[in-house]
C-alpha cells in the first residue's frame, strides 16, 4: 500500500512539473503565426501583418502595415502564468493586455491591464484584441479601440502569404 501511495505522489508531482500552463499553451499557439500574412480589414482595405520570434524566442513581434500607420505589438511572458501583449499604437500610447484562452485554445483574447503614456483611461487606447486561429494558414484578428466610451472595432481576416 505504501508503495502505491509513493507511486501516486510521484505521478502527481511529475504531471504538475510537466503540465503546461494555459499561458504557455497560448504562446505556443501564437508562435505558429510566425511569417507573413495578408488580407482585408472589416472596411475592405488591404492589410499585411507579419509575425516573428525575437529576443531569443522569449517574445513574438507582430507588425501591422497598410492601415495608414504601422503598429507593432510584442507578446511575452510576465511570470510563468501570465502572457501579455504590449501594443505600440499609432496614437502614441502603449496599452498592455493580458491573455486568456477559449476552452478549445483556438481563440486567445487579450484584455486591457494598464498602459504607458495614457492620459487617463478615457483617452483613446486599444482595449482588447482577439486572435482566432482558424487553421495553419488562416486566422482572424479583432482589434478594439476605445476613446471616451466610444468603441471602434477593426477585424482583419488574414491568410498566410
Amino acid at each position: 500500500m505504501r508503495t502505491l501511495r509513493i507511486a501516486a505522489c510521484i505521478l502527481l508531482f511529475t504531471s504538475a512539473v510537466f503540465a503546461q500552463s494555459d499561458a504557455q499553451k497560448s504562446f505556443d499557439q501564437l508562435k505558429s503565426l510566425a511569417g507573413s500574412w495578408e488580407g482585408k480589414s472589416s472596411e475592405g482595405e488591404p492589410v499585411e501583418v507579419s509575425y516573428r520570434m525575437t529576443a531569443g524566442g522569449s517574445a513574438l513581434m507582430s507588425e501591422i502595415a497598410g492601415h495608414g500607420e504601422d503598429m507593432i505589438s510584442m507578446i511575452n511572458f510576465d511570470g510563468p502564468n501570465r502572457l501579455l501583449l504590449t501594443h505600440y499604437c499609432a496614437v502614441g500610447n502603449q496599452p498592455r493586455m493580458q491573455a486568456s484562452a477559449s476552452p478549445d485554445g483556438k481563440t486567445i483574447t487579450f484584455n486591457f491591464v494598464d498602459a504607458t503614456n495614457l492620459d487617463g483611461q478615457q483617452s483613446g487606447h486599444m482595449d482588447h484584441v482577439v486572435i482566432a486561429m482558424l487553421g495553419p494558414d488562416h486566422h482572424i484578428e479583432e482589434w478594439n479601440f476605445v476613446d471616451h466610451g466610444k468603441q471602434i472595432k477593426r477585424v482583419f481576416d488574414l491568410t498566410r502569404k
